[in-house]
């Protein structure tokens, strides 16, 4: 699944292709990747909320976009751009059998392909965009949540550190990668206990959740395999700043000492056993 930055990344990227076209027809392959009526009508924008996109229509309507593990958005008009889990699609002859839907427009088209069929476009009254179901239970993202209010919601918590920030209804947007970096940027292990961290632990993890992504952002997002820019490049954060995810074995870049992987939450994770002591 891709993380807040490369869903970002996208959003920036397609709007620059689609937003004041006209959707001029729906054709959809597998029915249950496409929820609703088709619609007819012009993109106005492209929001983010969390890890899923919303298309705002000039009708009223949304369409919300999540991509979930292999979901692509590849738009072909006079140029071709793909974004998504990276496969030969980007280059191929589309439709193909990995197509779900096709929104015709009057400039391209924009194909949602997804081989694994676990993401989906759902239509919305744009009005109600903010109670749909899925996004309702979404809470802020770092960028809109004070000090305060995050050591509240840690203090809620008796479960490790890296189980609660990867909690979308504790504080939304953060997946694997982002959550190790912003917990070794902080100098937090990642078993702690969110109840135990201090008010000023909490304000250092909080403006490390901050700076990672927007960094990420500003790269692309991650080199992993999954997930690419909206015109078909990788993102290179991984690359120029990651400090510790997939590094295990691998010398801390701040102390030199080794980097040793093990899983919190049921996740790979990945951190400096002396930048990030864990309490005894």
């Amino acid at each position: 699944m891709p993380e807040l930055p490369e869903v970002e990344t996208i959003r920036r990227g397609l709007s620059k292709f689609i937003i004041k076209d006209k959707i001029k027809s729906t054709k959809i392959l597998c029915e249950k990747s496409f929820i609703g009526a088709p619609q007819t009508a012009t993109i106005k924008g492209i929001r983010r909320f969390g890890k899923a996109l919303v298309i705002d229509l000039d009708n009223g309507k949304s369409l919300m976009v999540h991509l979930r593990m292999t979901g692509q958005l590849i738009y072909d008009g006079k140029e071709r751009y793909a974004a998504g889990h990276p496969s030969e699609n980007f280059v191929d002859k589309l439709p193909n059998k990995q197509t779900r839907v096709i929104l015709r427009l009057e400039n391209g088209t924009l194909y949602f392909n997804d081989q694994r069929k676990f993401g989906f476009i759902k239509v919305l009254e744009t009005r109600e965009v903010e109670n749909d179901s899925f996004i309702k239970k979404l809470a802020p993202e770092p960028w809109d949540m004070n000090v305060d209010e995050f050591y509240t919601r840690l203090k809620k918590h008796n479960a490790p550190i890296k189980a609660i920030i990867l909690d979308q209804a504790i504080i939304c947007g953060l997946g694997n990668i982002y959550a190790d970096e912003s917990l070794f940027a902080a100098k937090i292990h990642p078993k702690t206990k969110a109840n135990t961290l201090t008010k000023s632990q909490a304000e250092n993890l909080l403006a490390a959740m901050k700076d990672v992504m927007e960094k990420s952002i500003a790269s692309g997002g991650s080199t992993m395999k999954d997930y690419v820019k909206a015109d078909g490049t990788r993102g290179d954060y991984l690359d120029k700043f990651a400090q510790v995810f997939n590094r295990a074995g691998k010398k801390c870049p701040v102390c030199g000492t080794t980097i040793e992987k093990i899983r919190v939450a049921g996740r790979g994770t990945h951190f400096c056993p002396s930048c990030q002591k864990e309490k005894k």
